[in-house]
C-alpha cells in the first residue's frame, strides 16, 4: 500500500485477524489508518466456538480487585482495536505512537463517509 496522509479502510466482509495484521503493519510503518464499519467484520470458524472463546475471555479478571482489569470491551470497534493492539508492541514508545495513529468506528461517521474507502488485499 502506498503512503497517503490518511487511509480509510472499509472493514465490511474482511476477516478479523487478517485485516488486523495488515493494519498493524501499516501503523508501524507510520501510516494513519481509520477503520469504518467494523461491525461487519467476519470471524472464521463456527459461531458456537467463537462464543465459547469470548465467554472464556470475559471470565478472566484480577482476583484481588476485578475492577483493575483486564477490561473486556463488547463494541465491535473496540474488539478490532484490541486485536490490532495484540499485534503491535504497545508497551514501547514506537508501538504506543502506532496505536495513536489508529481510529476505529462502527458505521461511517461524518468526516469519513465522503472519503474514498480502501478494501484491504486480504
Amino acid at each position: 500500500m502506498s503512503f497517503h496522509q490518511q487511509v480509510v479502510v472499509d472493514c465490511r466482509g474482511h476477516l478479523l485477524g487478517r485485516l488486523a495484521s495488515i493494519v498493524a503493519k501499516e501503523l508501524l510503518n507510520g501510516q494513519q489508518v481509520v477503520c469504518v464499519r467494523s461491525e461487519d467484520i467476519n470471524i472464521s470458524g463456527s459461531l458456537y466456538r467463537a462464543k465459547l472463546k469470548y465467554a472464556n475471555f470475559k471470565r478472566k479478571h484480577t482476583n484481588s480487585n476485578p475492577r483493575h482489569g483486564p477490561f473486556h470491551q463488547r463494541a465491535p470497534a473496540k474488539i478490532l482495536w484490541r486485536t490490532i493492539r495484540g499485534m503491535v508492541p504497545h508497551k514501547t514508545a514506537r508501538g504506543a505512537a502506532a496505536l495513536d495513529r489508529l481510529k476505529c468506528f462502527e458505521g461511517m461517521p461524518h468526516p469519513y463517509d465522503r472519503k474514498k474507502r480502501m478494501v484491504m488485499p486480504c
